[in-house]
């Protein structure tokens, strides 16, 4: 989950490393009919047309205001569409989706923060309906039994990690925490679908709605690392088992679209540049390596999937990719600790570069495959 804060505090924590600041561009360029522009500024989210005809859509989305923006496509109960985070003051980024027909909104957030800037945006039956690609069929399949494997891997390890919360068990439960987040940021794309699941789950301190209380793994981070006692913990362990439940079972419901592979792709590795690096994820027990595994790992799954596609479409494309992936699996390689991690407070600030050098390259290919699969 990116949070406002992040490219600050990317640019503090990393500014004498020579590391690049927070941006968020795509250089895939689009055409068509389907291709909105959207302007975004500090104050107001135009968006070209209020209505497109079912089948693809890109949404070209400028930001043009002085503070890092984001856009998103809701649907009904705020489910999430389509998104993207960490845009820049004058970048651009392309949002790819593919929805059906339906009443949805479309929302700015200057700033990174509160329900956004929304209008609301129509699709109308009678679009062009594409034939159906097997090899984009298969790839869905191929990524739900993955979403399906990984589901039941996080149940399992969250009930374990609250189980020794709640025993009092503090030694254990530190543990178990960096291992039971491990399926959730694999398949956090998939989660983020769902309305405010992925805040409680996966909010940082300070990052909730004014009014809203903070809960999830990071509030019981907290607990074990610098509160050291856990005896009031069990109300918000409970919690954490209850909204990951329920994650798993609208995840083995959810019909996804090749074009959601892509983005959460790319999604997964836009975290780890700007989040992870930072050491703000877990910033308590710094565990954010694990975290960076998890999301390389789901990013992977999700292009392995869309492989038979891809090869079809742009084989000198997977073969970045593939070289990128390479780069970036070794260089973490690197930061092994036994059957875990290194803390994130142990890495230099060459290695921590050295590590987002690698990511950054492997986002470049990354971002081009949505366009590739369209």
């Amino acid at each position: 989950m990116i949070t406002q804060r992040t490219c600050a505090l990317f640019a503090i924590a990393l500014a004498g490393a020579g590391m690049a600041g927070c941006s968020s561009k795509d250089d895939t360029p689009t055409s068509g009919a389907n291709t909105i522009a959207v302007t975004a500024t500090d104050t107001a989210c135009t968006v070209a047309t209020a209505q497109s005809p079912t089948g693809k859509v890109t949404f070209k989305v400028t930001n043009k205001g002085s503070k890092v923006n984001e856009f998103y496509l809701y649907g009904p109960n705020d489910k999430v569409f389509g998104e993207k985070e960490n845009i820049a003051p004058g970048l651009s980024a392309d949002v790819h989706v593919d929805v059906p027909a339906g009443t949805y909104q479309t929302a700015c957030k200057p700033g990174m923060v509160g329900d956004g800037i929304r209008a609301a945006f129509t699709v109308a039956a009678g679009g062009a309906t594409a034939p159906v690609d097997p090899d984009l069929a298969a790839a869905v399949t191929t990524y739900d039994t993955f979403v399906k494997a990984q589901s039941a891997l996080l149940l399992t390890r969250t009930t374990a990690f609250v189980t020794a919360v709640k025993a009092g068990q503090i030694a254990k439960a530190k543990a178990l925490y960096p291992t039971a987040r491990d399926p959730w940021e694999r398949i956090e794309p998939v989660a983020e679908i769902f309305g405010d699941l992925d805040p409680k789950i996966d909010a940082r301190e300070g990052d909730t709605e004014p009014g809203t209380p903070w809960t999830g793994y990071h509030r019981l981070e907290k607990d074990l690392w610098v509160d050291g006692n856990v005896s009031k913990s069990g109300p918000i362990a409970d919690q954490l088992l209850l909204d990951v439940k329920t994650v798993v079972a609208k995840a083995a419901q959810e019909k996804l679209v090749p074009l959601q592979l892509a983005n959460g792709a790319k999604e997964l590795l836009d975290e780890v540049a700007t989040g992870k690096i930072t050491g703000e994820e877990d910033r308590y027990s710094h565990t954010d390596l694990w975290d960076f595994d998890g999301n390389l790992g789901g990013s992977k799954a999700a292009i392995d999937a869309l492989r038979p596609a891809l090869l079809k479409r742009n084989p000198e494309l997977v073969k970045q990719v593939d070289a990128g992936f390479a780069r970036a699996q070794a260089v973490l390689g690197k930061h092994r600790a036994g059957t875990g991690w290194k803390l994130h407070n142990t890495l230099t600030k060459a290695e921590l570069k050295e590590l987002s050098d690698a990511i950054n390259a492997l986002g470049e290919p990354i971002s081009k495959v949505a366009a590739a699969i369209r």
